[in-house]
């Protein structure tokens, strides 16, 4: 099937045809003709916006939010989304903006939400925007992460795709602007070097994964070295269906005994209608190394894991033990849009421990009423079933009506702010709004 990540990437810029609007890009339709081989989208929202903070320290501020937006697309080459929030002040609190979105470098790196150059298709590829629900490759260093879980902090992240000869190569960076989470993974076609090349690339693969956090934008954390090897066996090909074996061992290099290992299957299914994956895994960790380590969590765990021990997730005691990896990736739609826009997806990964611990992140996104209306809400429980557990949630709503042109939107949820102790402030958030754009 091919590594996702770009098409989806890719098609997110600009919406299919007759798609109503992504629940993180919010495009309206766009009537594409066949001879034109450039798109545009120019968009401004207009909200209200309430932080209500809960648990100590601080009153409400309340904030008018400017949102403009422009999309260029063209092509399966390039593409560009420049637009970041503009937070004036209403009530509460000091300053004419909100001081904490622009108050470092990394900061305006959230000018670019995606900046597109090459392709899946292409020897190199790169990739400028935020990170959501990231995976490197094999994903058993990096999975699911997402760069802007920490609400004060607004990183562009990128990455790189290469092929050469037998070898596919992705490196990322989680903030281009500053010294953060850095990566790659090298995998190795291992028909191609014994056979020459294959029909069909990338069936028994080799990869070696790297992963290390400087810990010094975005407020300052301890650093930490991952490394992992992983093979790959992909058993059943099918037109639209493939299923494969994986096995895996990684450590923290300068940490003596910190080991993991896994082994686990997974289902990939393309239809026209459906897109399906499927992976399941049992893991082993040991001396405080364990897979997923960079997942939906980290820019929050990286100051205060979740548990009783209080201290960061780079010297938090994760217990020896044993667990069960289940996630499930399903896009849905009742005729042939592609890209984002689909009538249901669904997005879950759940991580149950031998010793009492549950770990549950997902999305469930649905379009309605001919795609007018798309509602979204996201989830994540950490350390559930310990003692210091930690929960987010948010829900969206986007109606679309005079034809598509204009939109109403509300959002609101729970959020964790970053304090000077290190100890994340509990707090909730609250927005209504209502924007219009136009796409030529």
């Amino acid at each position: 099937m091919g590594n996702r990540w770009w098409a989806v990437l890719w098609l997110g810029l600009l919406p299919m045809r007759g798609a109503a609007a992504d629940s993180t890009d919010s495009e309206p339709p766009v009537p594409k003709e066949p001879s034109r081989s450039w798109s545009s989208l120019a968009r401004l929202e207009v909200a209200s916006l309430a932080f209500l903070p809960r648990s100590g320290g601080g009153e409400p501020e309340g904030f008018v939010q400017l949102e403009p937006t422009l999309i260029l697309d063209g092509g399966p080459e390039f593409g560009l989304n420049l637009g970041a929030p503009i937070r004036l002040r209403a009530w509460g609190g000091t300053g004419h903006v909100r001081r904490e979105d622009w108050d470092n470098l990394s900061d305006f790196g959230q000018v670019v939400r995606g900046l597109k150059l090459g392709s899946d298709n292409a020897p190199v590829g790169i990739w400028f925007g935020a990170l959501e629900s990231y995976s490197l490759l094999s994903a058993h260093l990096v999975r699911r992460y997402s760069n802007r879980s920490n609400p004060d902090y607004h990183p562009a992240g990128g990455f790189l795709t290469g092929t050469l000869g037998p070898l596919y190569t992705q490196a990322f960076a989680s903030d281009v602007l500053g010294a953060r989470l850095l990566g790659a993974e090298v995998s190795l076609d291992v028909q191609h070097v014994l056979f020459g090349q294959p029909r069909e690339q990338g069936r028994y693969t080799l990869a070696l994964s790297a992963v290390h956090d400087w810990g010094r934008a975005g407020g300052r954390a301890p650093s930490v070295t991952l490394a992992h090897l992983d093979g790959t066996a992909v058993v059943v090909v099918r037109p639209g269906f493939e299923a494969h074996l994986l096995a895996g061992w990684g450590g923290r290099p300068g940490e003596g005994g910190a080991w993991g290992a896994v082994v686990g299957a997974g289902v990939d299914a393309l239809t026209p209608t459906l897109d399906l994956r499927l992976r399941l895994e049992m893991r082993r960790q040991h001396g405080g190394f364990r897979q997923g380590f960079f997942g939906p969590d980290y820019e929050l765990a990286r100051f205060k894991a979740a548990g009783p021990q209080g201290v960061p997730l780079a010297k938090a005691l994760f217990p020896d033990g044993y667990s069960a990896y289940g996630e499930a990736e399903v896009g849905w739609d009742a005729v042939r849009y592609g890209g984002l826009s689909k009538h249901l997806k669904v997005s879950l990964g759940a991580e149950a421990f031998s010793w009492g611990r549950l770990d549950v992140d997902g999305r469930v996104a649905v379009q309605l009423f001919a795609r007018s209306l798309e509602v979204q809400v996201n989830g994540l429980g950490v350390g559930m079933g310990q003692p210091g557990a930690r929960y987010l949630g948010s829900a969206e709503l986007r109606w679309r009506f005079l034809g598509g042109k204009l939109y109403a939107v509300g959002t609101g949820g729970t959020l964790l702010l970053p304090s000077p102790g290190g100890m994340p402030r509990t707090g909730a958030f609250a927005s209504l709004g209502l924007g219009v754009d136009d796409a030529r």
